[in-house]
């Protein structure tokens, strides 16, 4: 997939009649994908590229940088998922505190006519762009008319009682609800990393560990959770403890160890991918080493149960 950037880089020559879908897609969740899936079969439609245009940094980050979230998503498992999607373009528009003065008018002309020269741009219902976010679907297809372009939008997608959106999801896996957001997501939540060594603590009481180092903003609280690990495309079920270790630590730094259900080798120095199903418990204190072996052993046994219930 073609990954381009405002202003820095023209449109690809390979680019014919770009249909576009607009907005952050972080997490990429339900509703995003049925945005991509339009988009997706109107280019096919047209013989044209379907294209995302997205944000960096996140437009919060220069308006309200006080209320900034913090994301689902890194730029590269965007990009992974969109292309997986089916997309073959990714545009990155870099947003600044210039560009968050435009008029919305201006945006249009610079970015989707002189800059990607778009046949379709595909929306959400609430998508409000320019100054102050007073540009809105009608805006854009007013404009649509004037500059030569077809301006579609999609109602927003509800799962069971709730409309899906990032921010909602946000909110559950900061409560440590990971189903529940994995159900909005369409798939379980994730971070990626790099497995590094820690202190052999789990190895000494009989439950070894890896310990990922993540570049994602975005952990559930400090508990216990049961997970699946991903390396060299190969699934593990495993109990993950995010937190300090307070048995042995009175103010450790906080950490993601791993342990895999089946044991397994090392994984030092390998990428890999973390994938969150359920919380299990809070993170606490124990008496001792022994009366924290015999508590994870009781969370490896609800997770054995959990993974016998469902497909990993």
């Amino acid at each position: 997939m073609d990954v381009i950037r405002f202003p820095d880089n023209p449109r690809p020559a390979a680019w014919r009649s770009p249909v576009l879908a607009v907005g952050n897609f972080d997490g990429l969740h339900r509703g995003h994908m049925k945005i991509v899936e339009r988009v997706h079969r109107a280019a096919y439609e047209r013989g044209a590229t379907p294209v995302v245009l997205t944000f960096d940094p996140h437009p919060s980050r220069v308006i309200r940088p006080d209320k900034t979230p913090r994301l689902l998503m890194t730029e590269a498992q965007k990009v992974e998922a969109l292309e997986s999607a089916g997309m073959q373009g990714m545009a990155i528009v870099r947003f600044t505190e210039e560009m968050a003065h435009w008029e919305p008018h201006l945006f249009v002309q610079a970015v989707l006519v002189d800059w990607l020269r778009v046949a379709e741009v595909w929306v959400g219902a609430n998508f409000l762009f320019g100054r102050e976010r007073t540009g809105n679907f009608s805006t854009l297809r007013t404009l649509g008319g004037q500059y030569g372009f077809r301006a579609e939008k999609i109602d927003p997608v509800r799962y069971r009682d709730f409309v899906v959106s990032s921010t909602r999801i946000r909110r559950l896996v900061s409560e440590g609800r990971v189903d529940e957001a994995g159900a909005l997501l369409g798939h379980h939540y994730f971070v990626d990393g790099e497995v590094v060594a820690g202190d052999a603590r789990g190895r000494q009481i009989g439950f070894p560990t890896a310990n990922l180092n993540t570049p994602n903003e975005l952990l559930p609280p400090h508990g216990v959770y049961a997970t699946v690990f991903r390396s060299n495309g190969r699934l593990f079920p495993a109990v993950t403890n995010i937190g300090v270790r307070p048995t042995f630590e009175a103010a450790g730094a906080p950490g993601i160890e791993t342990h895999l259900l089946s044991g397994g080798r090392d994984f030092y120095g390998e990428r890999a991918r973390l994938f969150f199903v359920q919380r299990l418990r809070d993170e606490r204190r124990f008496d001792s080493a022994e009366a924290l072996k015999t508590q994870i052993a009781h969370d490896c046994e609800r997770a054995r149960s959990l993974f016998d219930m469902i497909s990993v």
